[in-house]
């Protein structure tokens, strides 16, 4: 593919999604609470995507930035958890597995962990639907609205590095993403659309839309872009990150990825890298015998490839 005919896809893929974003309104960021921890702080904090539509979000930095220092912004998963957002990888709650924000931060990282649309504070405010409920009703929002979950999404993931950049902790030119399930589909999701992120990690999702017909997946509303197959399938969105840089974890038996769809979603990536003189910018890693996790194999690749491309 190349770089002409990778610019028309990705057309095709706004297109798809719900047409073209707008221009970015104000921030209006606002400071809540600063909490100290032991070699960083943690900001409690918001900023506007869109207007009157407040992202709350964590945001941890090093003690020791002096200089602006590479930034990772931070997917949360979804796993049903509609209570549980961006405090998961601020290392605030939930699972340790994922308090990949904190681990971040102390390899000297700033971070930036947003809450999702329908997550943790973004729930329905009247508390009238439940989790589940919520997102369903935002999903068929932007479908009335001629839009996907997942322009909605990456809306809010450009919002976030529009947020990073005007941040002086951060050097604009070394800014990545990680995302873990949900999180992964929202990384390869936002990379096309967002050339300021300079390296993207994706761990455990990339479920394509055959596998998903074939095994009768149920998955989360951002994987769904309404008319993409026309033009591919989500490796093909994934490999519109091409030629910046792109890491993706999988385990072998995750029944979220079925393995044998992973692996020609991958041959169709590399392809895509190589056609465009990249192919040093795409890895991938397959654990075997591993599931739906973060393992420490898998997260050792991940700050390894954030050293090389944001270090």
């Amino acid at each position: 593919m190349t770089v002409s005919e990778a610019d028309s896809l990705r057309d095709h893929l706004i297109d798809c999604l719900g047409g073209p974003f707008p221009e970015p309104c104000d921030l209006h960021p606002t400071i809540r609470e600063t909490i100290q921890k032991e070699g960083y702080r943690i900001e409690s904090l918001s900023y506007e995507s869109e207007p009157g539509d407040p992202v709350p979000a964590m945001l941890l930095v090093p003690d020791s930035v002096s200089e602006p220092a590479p930034a990772v912004a931070v997917w949360h998963q979804h796993a049903e958890r509609w209570d549980l957002g961006k405090s998961e990888p601020a290392g605030l709650a939930g699972d340790p597995m994922h308090h990949t924000g904190v681990a971040l931060v102390k390899e000297g990282y700033v971070v930036l962990c947003p809450d999702a649309l329908c997550f943790e504070e973004r729930q329905d405010p009247e508390r009238k639907l439940s989790g589940g409920e919520w997102e369903r009703f935002a999903f068929l929002r932007q479908v009335v609205a001629g839009r996907s979950m997942a322009w909605k999404n990456v809306l809010d993931m450009r919002r976030a590095v529009d947020f990073l950049v005007s941040l002086p902790e951060v050097d604009p030119g070394r800014i990545g993403c990680f995302g873990h399930s949900m999180g992964a589909t929202h990384a390869w999701m936002a990379g096309p659309h967002e050339p300021r992120l300079k390296a993207v990690v994706g761990n455990c999702c990339l479920p394509t839309y055959a596998g998903i017909h074939e095994h009768k997946l149920l998955h989360c509303f951002p994987n769904f872009v309404p008319g993409w197959g026309k033009f591919g399938d989500t490796p093909d969105i994934a490999a519109l990150i091409a030629p910046r840089a792109l890491h993706l974890n999988f385990g072998e038996n995750d029944e979220g990825s079925p393995i044998d769809e992973v692996r020609k979603g991958i041959a169709r990536i590399e392809t895509a890298y190589c056609d465009q003189g990249a192919a040093e910018q795409f890895s991938s890693f397959i654990e075997p015998d591993s599931g739906h996790v973060l393992s420490g194999a898998m997260w050792t690749r991940t700050v390894d490839f954030f050293a090389r491309h944001l270090g």
